[in-house]
């Protein structure tokens, strides 16, 4: 069964932002929008679960996305990395997206 990873990297700073706000328990969602060219827009934030949607567990966060988005980010890996120095966010390694590209290390 596929289904969404975290890194250790971005749950650390998942759990970091669910302190901060106050969200301790709550589980994240996570929403994937394919876009007219093909594209996907993803987003994510923390929210109650709704009676339809789909959970996933890693690295001890609840994920929750609804049955159109899972399809969309099933086998999905999301990373929080240093982009440029200074500079860090998180990454959707997804292969169903179009834009993919498969890391080389």
């Amino acid at each position: 069964m596929n289904m969404i990873k975290l890194t250790t990297a971005a749950a650390k700073m998942i759990k970091h932002q669910a302190k901060e706000g106050n969200l301790d328990g709550l589980p994240l969602r996570l929403a994937c929008t394919k876009m007219q060219d093909g594209t996907f827009h993803y987003g994510m934030g923390f929210d109650d679960v709704k009676a339809d949607d789909i959970t996933h567990s890693s690295e001890g966060i609840d994920l929750i996305v609804s049955i159109t988005a899972n399809e969309f980010m099933n086998g999905m890996t999301i990373d929080y990395v240093e982009i440029e120095e200074g500079k860090e966010q998180f990454i959707f390694m997804n292969p169903n997206d179009p834009s993919y590209v498969k890391p080389t290390k």
